[in-house]
C-alpha cells in the first residue's frame, strides 16, 4: 500500500466506545414515552456501525416506520446532552496519536451516526484542532462509500485510507475504491483488509513513520 495523503477515521469502535451512553439515551426516551423496553449494551454493541434506518428496524419492530423515526429523533436529541455529560471511553493512545498524525496528514472522521454526534464527540474529546472535517450518515442518509467520495471531492484527496473496526467498513472502503485499515479492538471482525492493527498506538507508529 502506497503512502496515503489523508486518513479518514470511523468513530464508534475506532476512536471511542460510547455504547453505554447510547443505550442510556434510548432507555431515557423509552421511559419518558411509557414504552416498556430496555436496550442493553450487548444489544447495541452488535449494531455499532449500522445505518440508523437498520438500527431502528431492529430495535423497534413493533412500531411503523414513522413512529420509529419520531422516537429516533427524540433519542438523538437526548443523546446530544448525554454525550456532553457522560461522554464515553476514548481508546488508549487516541488523543496523543491523533496529535502526532495531524502533523503529517489531514485527518477526517466519517461515521454512520446521526447528524451532530461527531461534532459532540470532537468537542468532548478536545480534538477540534486536529480534525480537518467530518461527515455523518445523518447529514444525507447516504452510505459510507458515497460519503467517502464526498470528502475526497471536497478536499481534493487522491489517496486516502479508511480506518474502521467492522466488515461493513471494509466493504464500504472497497466500494469507494480506497484501502481499508482494520483495527481489531473495536466491535467487529473481518479478514478483508489491507492493514490490521491491534491497538491505536501501533497504527500511529506505522503511519507516522511512512
Amino acid at each position: 500500500m502506497q503512502k496515503p495523503d489523508s486518513l479518514i477515521f470511523d468513530m464508534d469502535g475506532t476512536l471511542w466506545d460510547a455504547v453505554d451512553t447510547y443505550a442510556h439515551s434510548w432507555n431515557v426516551v423509552f421511559a419518558e414515552l411509557g414504552i416498556d423496553k430496555t436496550i442493553t449494551r450487548d444489544v447495541l454493541a452488535d449494531m455499532v456501525g449500522m445505518e440508523g434506518k437498520k438500527v431502528i428496524e431492529i430495535l423497534m419492530p413493533e412500531f411503523d416506520h414513522d413512529k420509529r423515526v419520531e422516537i429516533y429523533a427524540l433519542v438523538n436529541g437526548r443523546r446530544h446532552n448525554l454525550i456532553s455529560e457522560k461522554g464515553g471511553i476514548l481508546y488508549d493512545g487516541v488523543k496523543e496519536g491523533l496529535k502526532i498524525l495531524a502533523d503529517k496528514y489531514p485527518l477526517f472522521i466519517l461515521s454512520n451516526c446521526a447528524k451532530g454526534i461527531i461534532r459532540q464527540f470532537i468537542d468532548w474529546a478536545g480534538i477540534d484542532d486536529l480534525i480537518k472535517d467530518e461527515l455523518a450518515h445523518g447529514v444525507n442518509f447516504m452510505p459510507k462509500n458515497h460519503n467517502i467520495k464526498l470528502l475526497m471531492d471536497k478536499h481534493g484527496l487522491k489517496n486516502p485510507v479508511y480506518v474502521g473496526d467492522t466488515a461493513g467498513d471494509g466493504e464500504q472502503s472497497r466500494l469507494a475504491g480506497i484501502p481499508f485499515v482494520f483495527i481489531s479492538y473495536g466491535f467487529g471482525t473481518t479478514t478483508d483488509y489491507d492493514l490490521k492493527f491491534d491497538d491505536f498506538t501501533s497504527l500511529v507508529n506505522y503511519f507516522a513513520n511512512l
